[in-house]
C-alpha cells in the first residue's frame, strides 16, 4: 500500500470519527437541553406533587411539608394503623424515614438501614456496616447513629458514627461505595443526615465537645464516592497557610494559639440547598472547648463558629455568612435546621431563610446576601435583651460571659436550646412555622479554669467549665409545640407538651401538623388553630418525625416510633420518667392510612428502672468523689444525668454489673460488651472504674432509701 493511499484512509477514519463524536454530543446536549434537571432534582424540588418524600426535609426547601391532602381536618379522625414493623435489639431509633415509589428507607441504631415494601408490608433488605467492630475508636462512643439518610438516581446515602459515607443500592441493599470522612481516631462522629444536590452528596460530623476538632463540610460525587470540595468552618495554624479567603479572614476573629484546641464549629446537622441561587446554607455548631477565654484568649468573634454560611453549591467557595452568637461560648450551635422561601415583607417578595437555632431567637434572612431582616424571641431568653437589626448583633444581658468572673451564671436556654434538632416545618398555605420548643435553663462556671490550667483528655468531655453530676428533676423544664408567623415575627398559637426535647414536626396541605411525642403517642393537630385532631398511642417515646407519601393513590404518614437521642441518655428525670426501657420498650416503624384497622401487637408497659443494691459493699466517700467527677467526664453522655438513665442505655444503678468489680472492668476496660453497642476505655486504670463503680453505687443507695438526687444541669451530646 502506497503511504499517501494510507494517509487519506486514516484522515477519512478521522473525519469520520470527529463527525460521530459531534453528532453524538450534540445529541446529548439536545437531550439534557430539553430534558432539564434529572429525575432526582425533579423529585427533590416536589416534582412528584408528593407522591415520594425522597429527602431529610421532604425537597430542597427542608419545609418538612407536603402537598397532599387526602388526610385532612375532616378525615382525619378516620386515620388508622396499616403496617407495623418491629426493630428488635435497637437503642436508638430518633429518625427521620425517605420514602420513593412505595419502599420506606430509614436508618436506627449504629446506621443500620432497612427498606420497608408499603404495598406488600415486608422487610425488603437490612444494610448493617457493622460500626461496633471497627475497634477502639472515640467515634464509637459518642453519636449513636443519624437521624436520617439520603435518596438520589437508586441509591440510598447514610453517614456511620465512625465516619463513614456510604452509597447502597436502592433496591438490593448492597453497598455501592464507602468513604471514610474523617480521622477515625479523632473522636469524631455523623450524627446528621447527608444532603444532596446536582449529584453531589454534602457531609458533615460532630463531636467538638470531645476531641480536639476542626469543623469542615464535605462534597462528594454521589456516583464514586470522589471528594469533590470541603469547606473548613474555622482556620487553622496560620503557620501552615489557609485554605482559601474565608479562612484568612475568619483567623482575624480568633486570638491565642486556637488551632491547638480544634476550635470546633462542627456541621454535624442542618444544611440546605437553594437551587434557585444554587447555594448551599451549613449551620455551623460551638465552640471547641466552650470556654472562650481557652480557645481564644482575648475574645473575637471566632468565625465562623455558631453561624449560617452560604457556599457556591459547584465549588465550596464563600459566599455570605450570618453570625447568631459572635464569640460562642454556651453551644449555641447554629446547627438547627434551616427552611428557605419567598415570602411577601412590606409588601415586596422576598428571597429569605429561616432558623430558630439553639438561643432562642428565630431568624429571618435574606438568603441572598446575608441580611438579617428581623428576629424575635420564641421562648424564655435571658441571656440577651434582643438582637439589633442595623447591626445584627445581639445585645447581650451583662454577666453572661462566666468566663470573666468566678460565679455560676445562670441563662435562659441553655444548652439543650429552646429549639434542638428536631425539625420544624413551615407551610406555605397558612404561612406558618411550627417549632418543637423547650424551656430550660442553663448554668455555667469557670472558676479556677484559665488557659494555662485547662488540660484536653481524649475521650472525655472537654469543655474548659466546671461539671458536676446531678439529676436534672421532671420539673426542671418544660416544652411546647408552637406555631410562629415568621412575617408578623409572634407567635400565633401554642400547644403544650410533654417534658422537653419532643419529635419534629410535619405539616401537610391538608391542614395538619403532625408531632411525635415523649409519651409514646402520635397526634394531628389543626394547622390554624392548633387544636388536637387525632392521636396515636404507639407504645413509645418518638424522638423523630413523621413523614407522608402516597402509592396508588392513597395516602401514608409513616413514623419511626423510637426513643433516641438527647433526651434518651442525658436528661435524667425529666425523661426517664416516661418509663420506655432499653430492653423492654419496641422501637417500630408505623405506617397509617384511612381507614386503616391493623392492630399493634401487645408491648411492655412502661416502668422505672429498679436500683440494685450490695448491702455488704463500704463506698468511701473519697472515692465515690472522684468517681462522680470521672462519670460525668466519660459516662454521663449516655447512662445519664445522676446515673438515672433517660431508657436508650441501661441504668447502671438497675445493672447488676457494678455490682462485681471484676465484671465492671472487663465490661470498661475490657470491651466485652462492644458488639452491644458499649465500647471499650481502654486508657482508663482500674482505679477509675472503681471510683465510677462506687458512685454508681452510692446513687442506687441514694435512690433505694429516698434521699433526694443532687441536681446538675446536664451536659448534652448530640
Amino acid at each position: 500500500m502506497k503511504t499517501g493511499t494510507s494517509k487519506g484512509i486514516w484522515l477519512t477514519l478521522l473525519a469520520v470519527a470527529t463527525t460521530v463524536l459531534f453528532v453524538l454530543y450534540w445529541q446529548w446536549h439536545a437531550r439534557h437541553s430539553v430534558e432539564g434537571p434529572s429525575p432526582s432534582a425533579v423529585l427533590l424540588t416536589n416534582g412528584n406533587a408528593g407522591a415520594d418524600w425522597p429527602s431529610y426535609g421532604g425537597t430542597y426547601d427542608e419545609w418538612h411539608y407536603s402537598p397532599l391532602g387526602e388526610v385532612n381536618a375532616g378525615t382525619v379522625d378516620r386515620l388508622g394503623l396499616v403496617a407495623a414493623l418491629d426493630l428488635p435489639e435497637t437503642h436508638n431509633a430518633g429518625t427521620v424515614p425517605l420514602a420513593v415509589d412505595g419502599v420506606i428507607y430509614f436508618t436506627v441504631d449504629q446506621s443500620i438501614v432497612r427498606a420497608f415494601d408499603v404495598k406488600t408490608k415486608k422487610l425488603l433488605w437490612t444494610f448493617n456496616p457493622q460500626v461496633m467492630k471497627r475497634g477502639e475508636g472515640l467515634s464509637l462512643r459518642q453519636g449513636w447513629g443519624p437521624r436520617g439518610i439520603a435518596w438520589w438516581d437508586g441509591k440510598i446515602y447514610v453517614g456511620t458514627t465512625d465516619g463513614r459515607l456510604i452509597a447502597i443500592d436502592a433496591k438490593t441493599g448492597k453497598q455501592r461505595w464507602s468513604t471514610q470522612t474523617f480521622d477515625f481516631a479523632g473522636g469524631g462522629y455523623i450524627s446528621g443526615p447527608p444532603r444532596i444536590f446536582d449529584g453531589l452528596v454534602l457531609i458533615g460530623f460532630g463531636g467538638a465537645d470531645y476531641g480536639n476538632i476542626r469543623g469542615y463540610v464535605t462534597a462528594y460525587d454521589a456516583q464514586t464516592g470522589r471528594k469533590v470540595w470541603r469547606f473548613y468552618t474555622v482556620p487553622g495554624n496560620p503557620a501552615d497557610g489557609f485554605e482559601n479567603e474565608a479562612m484568612r479572614m475568619a483567623a482575624k476573629t480568633w486570638k491565642g494559639e486556637w488551632w491547638k484546641y480544634g476550635g470546633g464549629g462542627t456541621v454535624w446537622n442542618a444544611m440546605t440547598y437553594d437551587p434557585e441561587l444554587d447555594l448551599v446554607y451549613i449551620g455551623v455548631g460551638n465552640g471547641s472547648p466552650w470556654n472562650q477565654a481557652v480557645r481564644s484568649p482575648g475574645g473575637g468573634d471566632n468565625l465562623f463558629l455558631a453561624s449560617i454560611v452560604a457556599l457556591d453549591a459547584k465549588t465550596g467557595e464563600y459566599r455570605w455568612h450570618y453570625q447568631v452568637n459572635p464569640g460562642e461560648s454556651w453551644d449555641y450551635t447554629a446547627t438547627m435546621d434551616m427552611q428557605i422561601a419567598t415570602v411577601t415583607i412590606d409588601g415586596k417578595p422576598r428571597k429569605v431563610l429561616f432558623q430558630a437555632p439553639k438561643n432562642g431567637f428565630f431568624y429571618v434572612i435574606d438568603r441572598s446576601n446575608g441580611k438579617l431582616i428581623s428576629a424575635e424571641k420564641i421562648a424564655k431568653v435571658t441571656w440577651a435583651e434582643r438582637i439589633d437589626l442595623t447591626t445584627g448583633r445581639p445585645v447581650e444581658a451583662p454577666g453572661i460571659r462566666y468566663y470573666k468572673n468566678d460565679k455560676t451564671v445562670l441563662i435562659y436556654p441553655g444548652n439543650v436550646g429552646a429549639h434542638s434538632w428536631a425539625p420544624m416545618s413551615f407551610n406555605p398555605q397558612t404561612g406558618l412555622v411550627y417549632i418543637p420548643t423547650n424551656e430550660i435553663a442553663g448554668a455555667f462556671n469557670s472558676k479556677g479554669v484559665t488557659r494555662q490550667s485547662y488540660k484536653y483528655v481524649p475521650g472525655k468531655g472537654n469543655l474548659g467549665i466546671n461539671l458536676r453530676d446531678g439529676d436534672v428533676p421532671t420539673n426542671a423544664g418544660s416544652s411546647t409545640l408552637q406555631a410562629w408567623d415568621p412575617v408578623r415575627q409572634r407567635q400565633v398559637w401554642s400547644v403544650p407538651t410533654p417534658g422537653i426535647l419532643n419529635g419534629g414536626t410535619m405539616t401537610t396541605a391538608g391542614g395538619l401538623v403532625f408531632q411525635g411525642l415523649n409519651d409514646g403517642t402520635l397526634r394531628a393537630f389543626d394547622a390554624r388553630s392548633g387544636k388536637e385532631l387525632w392521636s396515636f398511642d404507639a407504645h413509645m417515646g418518638i424522638a423523630g418525625a413523621p413523614i407522608t407519601f402516597s402509592t396508588d393513590g392513597r395516602q401514608y404518614i409513616a413514623v419511626v416510633a423510637g426513643w433516641g437521642g438527647t433526651n434518651a441518655t442525658m436528661m435524667g428525670k425529666i425523661a426517664a420518667q416516661f418509663g420506655w426501657q432499653y430492653r423492654r420498650s419496641i422501637n417500630r416503624l408505623l405506617v397509617f392510612a384511612l381507614d386503616g384497622k391493623a392492630q399493634l401487637e401487645e408491648s411492655p408497659a412502661p416502668e422505672a428502672a429498679v436500683p440494685v443494691d450490695d448491702p455488704e459493699m463500704k463506698l468511701d466517700p473519697g472515692r465515690v468523689e472522684a468517681g462522680m467527677e470521672a462519670y460525668v467526664g466519660y459516662c454521663s453522655g449516655c447512662h445519664g444525668a445522676g446515673v438515672v438513665a433517660g431508657g436508650q442505655v441501661p441504668d447502671l444503678r438497675a445493672s447488676a454489673f457494678p455490682l462485681d468489680a471484676e465484671m465492671m472492668r472487663q465490661v470498661v476496660i475490657g470491651g466485652i460488651l462492644q458488639p452491644n453497642g458499649m465500647p471499650a476505655f481502654k486508657e482508663l486504670s482500674p482505679d477509675t472504674v472503681e471510683n465510677i463503680r462506687q458512685y454508681i453505687r452510692s446513687r442506687a443507695r441514694a435512690a433505694l432509701s429516698g434521699e433526694s438526687e443532687p441536681e446538675g444541669v446536664a451536659v448534652l451530646p448530640r
